[in-house]
């Protein structure tokens, strides 16, 4: 038989396309879509947003259940994000309508302090009279579905950014079926800082939304993992074409063609944070992280690779898919970390 005889008829798909259309992100820092609904007993925030720093490895005592490594030190690689207080801007009700779904019924915000420079960043319809806003809030109460508070976060205190404006995001506030006691909470902190330690412990899972590092625009071979045609082919029009109606009028969607590379919203799930701290001379590296710097703020430490690159806005929010292992730790889910590396890592 020739060689051409012998081709292949069909092929596995290069490329998942679950993650189609592959177009650059709407927003630098990524609004949150799916909110869990956790049974914490007390009501709190469901989010928290950071900067991620950079890289490094650990050595933590393996702690999950029915691994055949626990309760040996095992090599973990870790990523270390800067979580300064954010700044509790404003409150918003929401109540739900079945052919409108959530809809906004009021919203309270307080006037930022100087030191935020938001005067150009924020608009409200209401003013700042929050005190009368959360009493209109307050009489529609029993129609509340949701409770929600918008954040700012404090540039100035991350250590390996150069920017003053603020990043805003808008977070769930739930741990409690009691829409009374959400309430009352997104009293207390509006016009407030929270800290991470508000919001996560360590030993606890997360996931992470964040913006992937941008490629540009790619070719289908890299964008998509297809095959360059062998070089026996007599492939005039390109060796890197994916054949027929590949280009043109009538193409279809499904097939691999070139276009934006990275620059993507990506949602990683069940990263666990092993520490949270607010010395930094305990996590930075010699020398300061790779075009970051040195942290100089809280900052939380989760287990493997988050998407970004240094200086990207990351949310960290409550799990919503957690696995049944972590279940099994129990009331130890505090994990044991017996070293950290400081090694430079400008040589790398």
């Amino acid at each position: 038989m020739s060689i051409m005889g012998a081709r292949k008829k069909n092929a596995p798909r290069r490329g998942s396309l679950g993650y189609s259309p592959r177009k650059r992100a709407a927003r630098l820092v990524p609004r949150v879509k799916t909110w869990p609904d956790p049974e914490l007993g007390r009501p709190q925030l469901l989010a928290f947003l950071g900067y991620k720093a950079g890289m490094t490895h650990a050595y933590m005592v393996e702690d999950r259940p029915g691994s055949p490594l626990k309760g040996k030190e095992v090599f973990v690689p870790v990523t270390v994000v800067e979580t300064p207080p954010v700044y509790v801007l404003a409150v918003r009700g929401y109540a739900y309508d079945p052919n409108r779904g959530l809809y906004s019924v009021g919203e309270a915000w307080v006037e930022p302090p100087k030191e935020l420079e938001l005067e150009r960043k924020i608009a409200t319809l209401g003013g700042f009279d929050a005190d009368k806003k959360l009493k209109q809030i307050e009489e529609k109460l029993q129609n509340l579905r949701e409770i929600r508070a918008i954040i700012a976060t404090q540039p100035k205190l991350v250590g390996g950014l150069s920017k003053k404006k603020p990043d805003i995001l808008e977070v769930k506030i739930g741990g409690t079926k009691d829409i009374g006691e959400i309430f009352d909470y997104a009293k207390k902190i509006l016009g407030s800082q929270v800290s991470i330690r508000d919001v996560f412990q360590p030993g606890q899972l997360v996931d992470v939304i964040a913006v992937t590092r941008g490629k540009g625009f790619q070719g289908p071979v890299k964008r998509w993992g297809i095959k360059e045609l062998p070089r026996w082919h007599k492939h005039r029009k390109g060796s890197r074409r994916t054949g027929a109606r590949s280009h043109g009028r009538g193409t279809w969607w499904e097939i691999p063609q070139a276009g934006q590379m990275g620059y993507h919203r990506r949602t990683e799930y069940n990263k666990r944070i092993l520490m949270i701290d607010g010395d930094g001379s305990k996590i930075t590296p010699a020398g300061g992280f790779l075009h970051y710097g040195v942290v100089r703020s809280e900052y939380a430490v989760l287990a493997g690779s988050i998407p970004g690159v240094p200086k990207r806005p990351i949310v960290l929010r409550w799990p919503v898919r957690v696995p049944s292992w972590f279940y099994d730790l129990g009331d130890k889910i505090q994990p044991t970390i017996t070293y950290i590396s400081l090694l430079s890592k400008q040589g790398n």
